[in-house]
């Protein structure tokens, strides 16, 4: 279906855009710094969301068997999207001289979420009958409840959210997020992540089912509502918060992901927007979005290597102040320069997609 390519790319694409604004960015384009969500935090999490959708359709390629060459390559793309993620932390430090970086090299971060999310749930999948994944999607939630409200998992203070105290007594100080009272991507906070996968991957099964198109539409776009107005509800008690990736953040911005799913969906159905021709072309706007989609964590992983070489040998201020004397007002030219950084990791993907490659792990 193009339109999970599509709505994956557009994800890409605004992780891309969110992570590289310069200077004064609009609040939108920034994470909430603490309770709240703006458009920037919807795009990890949808990215997240993707990716179970994506692993079920992988998956069931297998028909969900966990025969040793199943389950060596989940264990391999998991380390790998591991050791990628701790290659880019490595990088940003190694480009200034620090290559020996090891004692205070951050160990969590996407790529490192990614890939506990991918293991546990793609492990479960191969094990246990999709019909036990929502109990354990409730269970994980419940539990995870439980921590933050026992543990004061809602205060933003490290010295005493149980999220903080776990990270820093199981990894060290050296090893963290230092921008914030707790680690984004930290440990405990990876439980409702993994519960936000499994949605994902459910997600993907009704995707597949064998029902009429307008249906499967349907159920989407309900279950998608239920689960938006589920989390909004929740969030009267617990606050959206992406930062511990609280329930509520979980089912909203879920249920959000489907909504915008079945939109993209029937919009494939009804209209030639989303044309792919199958020779590295089709519609304009398929084109603009599936050359995200079709390379999804290569294009992810270049342009945070290429963030770190622009910030590094100052390219990036020059780019900006060449773009700030024609656009006054600053965040306006920080817009313009994350998208001109969008479009540059566009083109490389372009190339990539009309000679039809495809980088996978």
């Amino acid at each position: 279906m193009v339109s999970l390519d599509v709505l994956r790319g557009l994800t890409v694409g605004m992780m891309i855009l969110v992570n590289n604004g310069y200077g004064e960015s609009f609040d939108q384009l920034r994470h909430v710094k603490w309770n709240g969500m703006t458009v920037c935090d919807l795009v990890f999490p949808f990215f997240l969301f993707m990716m179970g959708v994506s692993t079920y359709l992988s998956l069931k390629k297998t028909q969900f068997k966990p025969t040793p060459y199943v389950l060596r390559k989940i264990i391999k793309r998991a380390v790998l999207l591991f050791l990628i993620g701790l290659g880019i932390n490595w990088f940003d430090h190694a480009i200034g001289g620090d290559v020996l970086c090891f004692g205070h090299l951050r160990i969590w971060a996407v790529l490192q979420r990614i890939a506990l999310c991918y293991l546990v749930v793609s492990l479960l999948a191969v094990t246990i009958n999709s019909k036990y994944f929502i109990p354990t999607i409730a269970g994980l939630l419940i539990a995870y409840t439980l921590i933050i409200l026992l543990g004061n998992g809602y205060a933003y203070d490290s010295a005493t959210n149980v999220l903080a105290q776990v990270d820093l007594h199981l990894f060290g100080y050296d090893h963290l997020y230092h921008k914030g009272p707790v680690d984004p991507e930290g440990l405990v906070s990876t439980l409702p992540a993994i519960a936000h996968t499994m949605i994902g991957f459910l997600c993907g099964k009704l995707v597949s089912s064998k029902i009429g198109p307008n249906q499967k539409v349907r159920n989407i776009f309900i279950f998608g509502a239920l689960l938006t107005v589920a989390g909004f509800a929740l969030s009267l008690w617990l606050p959206l918060n992406k930062r511990i990736w609280s329930p509520s953040f979980v089912l909203a911005t879920c249920g959000l992901a489907m909504l915008l799913l079945s939109l993209i969906i029937k919009i494939e159905q009804t209209t030639p927007l989303l044309q792919r021709d199958g020779q590295g072309g089709g519609s304009a706007v398929a084109v603009a979005f599936l050359v995200f989609g079709m390379n999804p964590l290569f294009l992810y992983v270049l342009s945070e290597l290429m963030a770190i070489v622009f910030g590094h040998f100052g390219i990036s201020e020059w780019l900006f102040n060449s773009i700030h004397s024609v656009v006054s007002a600053p965040k306006w030219a920080s817009l313009c320069y994350a998208l001109t950084f969008v479009f540059i990791n566009w083109l490389v993907g372009y190339i990539l997609y009309r000679k039809k490659i495809f980088i996978k792990i």
